[in-house]
């Protein structure tokens, strides 16, 4: 059965609404941190790389709700996404609750707000969606939802700290954002191939392990092949997926994306090319017409290359740089012309355009621009 989910969606909202529309159906945005979405099985917030929180619709009271899961206790915050809505009201509103709550022989405890929405590590520590007893219930305007699975911004962090081969020198992907660009693949089935051509040390192909993709890796440097080896070896032991096919299968080759010949049928691409040299400062003109040249000389090269190899309407998602301005805007490389005439189309979003995908932290001069083909 087809039932409609909420998205509390993450701090870049356009770049959650591309990923939710890359796989489920109907998704809305109702706010602009919320969104609705629909999907024939509960979906699993572990494989959302840009959602905070998803949230199933409520149809009784928030009363009737926790009195009939609580089985004699229950631990319970509100979220308000509502309009006009605060800490003072929200946990009043919580507090009141509790008190019929007790009336009713169920002990209760209440997770306090500091804003009007609980935070999403408060909720995470607090095991919401995982633990017995433990629940949040979201309000917008006269609508309730009941939390079903938030963000594990733990295992994200142990996945991107605690791997055994890391290089500053060669940027630092977020586990998120790999998973981010896997996504927008598409819903791909298991023990499809995924190809990332710049894997440096393998954040994308250990992404793509866990979500049960086939990890195919090539880089220039062999360093960086036996970084991104190491790499798998450890998230294979630590995940028990050593007798996998997805680790099973996998191959990493050191190869120049601009002429290598990939051996396996590839399903599905998803990277982050070239980004050029590191920066602190925003570039004066020349330097950022240098690095723009050096940066669209190699991956214009790759999508050529590429686009000899793979099979039409094979997905292909690549981060590019774009660099901060002092006025605080993004220059771009602006290469969809030449894209297309490589042979790929842009696939085009419901709610976003390509020019919201920038993916950014706050002091980085050097952001993603997420750019998602189709092999014609």
């Amino acid at each position: 059965m087809v039932m409609k989910y909420l998205a509390i969606l993450g701090r870049q909202p356009k770049i959650s609404l591309a990923e939710l529309e890359s796989l489920f159906d109907t998704v809305e945005p109702i706010s602009e941190n919320l969104a609705t979405f629909e999907s024939g099985n509960s979906p699993n917030i572990n494989r959302l790389g840009s959602v905070l929180k998803i949230g199933e619709k409520i149809e009784s009271s928030p009363l009737e709700f926790l009195s009939g899961v609580a089985k004699g206790k229950v631990t319970f915050g509100i979220s308000d996404y509502s309009r006009g809505a605060n800490a003072y009201k929200t946990n009043g509103e919580a507090l009141k609750l509790k008190k019929i709550l007790v009336r009713h022989g169920i002990k209760a405890r209440v997770l306090q707000n500091k804003t009007a929405a609980l935070s999403t590590a408060t909720s995470h520590h607090n095991q919401i969606g995982e633990k017995d007893g433990h629940f949040e219930l979201i309000k917008y305007g006269k609508t309730w939802w009941n939390v079903i699975g938030v963000q594990n911004i733990t295992s994200y962090a142990k996945r991107d700290q605690a791997r055994p081969a890391r290089d500053a020198k060669v940027g630092m992907l977020p586990p998120k954002l790999a998973q981010i660009l896997i996504n927008l693949c598409g819903d791909l089935p298991k023990n499809s191939v995924l190809l990332d051509p710049f894997c440096g040390t393998g954040v994308v192909l250990q992404e793509a392990m866990l979500l049960g993709y086939i990890p195919y890796g090539t880089d220039l440097s062999e360093r960086m092949i036996e970084y991104s080896k190491k790499n798998l070896d450890w998230l294979a032991t630590e995940k028990n997926l050593t007798n996998q096919s997805t680790y099973a299968k996998m191959e990493l080759c050191v190869g120049d994306a601009m002429d290598f010949d990939w051996s396996k049928d590839i399903d599905a691409v998803a990277c982050e090319t070239y980004l050029g040299s590191p920066m602190s400062k925003p570039p004066v003109e020349i330097k950022l017409k240098e690095e723009k040249q050096g940066c669209s000389a190699i991956i214009l090269g790759f999508l050529k290359n590429l686009a000899k190899q793979v099979k039409t309407d094979t997905p292909v998602v690549i981060a590019v740089p774009a660099w901060l301005r002092p006025d605080k805007s993004y220059s771009r490389l602006n290469m969809l012309d030449e894209i297309d005439k490589l042979g790929y189309n842009l696939i085009r979003f419901k709610n976003v355009s390509q020019r919201d995908l920038i993916y950014h932290r706050d002091g980085q001069v050097v952001a993603r621009e997420i750019i998602v083909l189709r092999k014609k």
